[in-house]
């Protein structure tokens, strides 16, 4: 029969052993120390200044007092160092860095989490709070399948709410994509993460609109019109207006001018519907002086004739447009007769 427990080593009390209360105090003290077991540190060497009751993890290469006691937990009581060697599932608190480690029969590992576990919040190399209930600090995040694919998903409560993914620069957004108030997809952007920009919305049946999108279609008001002498007009009607186009300055013959939101190059397209009875031309200018799109007609033997050009133009944002006509015609104005159709290439 031994002499001491075999998983802790708590010494027994022998038949006729003298001096009794010996050996049950140091089972006591031992106890004391296993139990519950909380490492000071891991040293090669006893510290210089041990309390009773201190215990440490003896280092792979131990010196002094710590001598072929690699690997044991050495405990300080009565002023004497005593040891312990540590069984598979032996548990221990390091107050090194302040973590819980169990032994596995070779060397001390964190536990693992179980398999299936609810957490109020996970913290990956970062802090979780209230609303991030799980966070990430990370070069990469990988989301892999298990079978044949993967699906990521965001879900909302009502089609007011929110479910989108946001893109931060410094934590101030730039991006955001998903289902933004609404049940139709949008991708916005922002410069300073105040003011934003939706650059694409599909609607639920999906229709495909691009709300930034230097897009016009600017027309005159509908009606049969003479203009038998040179004159300027602009237009009455944005029938399209996406990306901040917008009628602005009056033009002296009648309407206004077409003003252009953003510096690019722009495909123009000119419609023009007529019955002429000799040489006229309709001409639309950049800021009343540069010629972008000239649409020339003669004589229609009394038929309405529908003429059309295109040309790609530069325009600065600020820049505008409106009608030069010369000769003599009757235009068929309106949406589709007498146009033009500005998009940014």
């Amino acid at each position: 029969m031994s002499d001491a427990t075999s998983k802790l080593g708590l010494p027994f009390i022998l038949p006729a052993q003298a001096q009794k209360h010996v050996t049950h105090n140091e089972a006591l003290q031992r106890l004391d120390a296993v139990v519950h077991l909380a490492l000071a540190g891991e040293e090669d060497s006893p510290p210089e200044t041990p309390e009773d009751g201190d215990c440490h993890l003896v280092g792979e290469s131990p010196t002094g007092l710590f001598s072929g006691h690699a690997g044991e937990i050495a405990i300080y009581q009565d002023g004497l160092w005593q040891f312990a060697a540590p069984a598979a599932g032996w548990t221990a608190w390091f107050g090194t860095d302040a973590k819980w480690r169990v032994f596995d029969g070779a060397v001390w590992v964190t536990p693992p989490a179980p398999d299936e576990a609810t957490f109020a919040s996970v913290g990956i190399n970062a802090a979780a709070d209230a609303t991030n209930r799980l966070s990430v600090s990370s070069p990469a995040t990988l989301l892999n399948n298990a079978g044949a694919g993967h699906q990521l998903k965001i879900n909302k409560a009502t089609p007011g709410d929110t479910a989108s993914l946001l893109f931060q620069t410094g934590w101030s957004g730039r991006a955001e994509m998903g289902l933004a108030g609404t049940d139709g997809f949008a991708i916005k952007v922002s410069p300073d993460g105040a003011s934003w920009f939706e650059a694409l919305r599909v609607s639920p049946s999906g229709a495909v609109v691009m709300p930034e999108r230097p897009l016009a279609r600017a027309a005159r008001a509908v009606g049969a019109t003479l203009i038998d002498t040179p004159t300027a007009l602009g237009f009455d009607t944005l029938y399209t207006g996406e990306g901040g186009f917008s009628l602005g300055a009056a033009v002296a013959g009648g309407g206004e001018k077409l003003s252009f939101p953003v510096s690019g190059f722009y495909a123009v397209t000119l419609n023009i519907s007529a019955t002429a009875s000799g040489p006229f031309t309709v001409t639309l200018q950049k800021n009343a002086s540069e010629n972008v799109v000239i649409v020339r007609g003669g004589a229609t033997g009394g038929d309405e004739v529908t003429l059309s050009s295109t040309a790609i133009a530069y325009f600065a944002a600020g820049d505008d447009a409106q009608l030069s006509f010369t000769g003599a015609a009757t235009y068929n104005l309106g949406y589709g007769a007498t146009e033009v159709i500005a998009v940014l290439t």
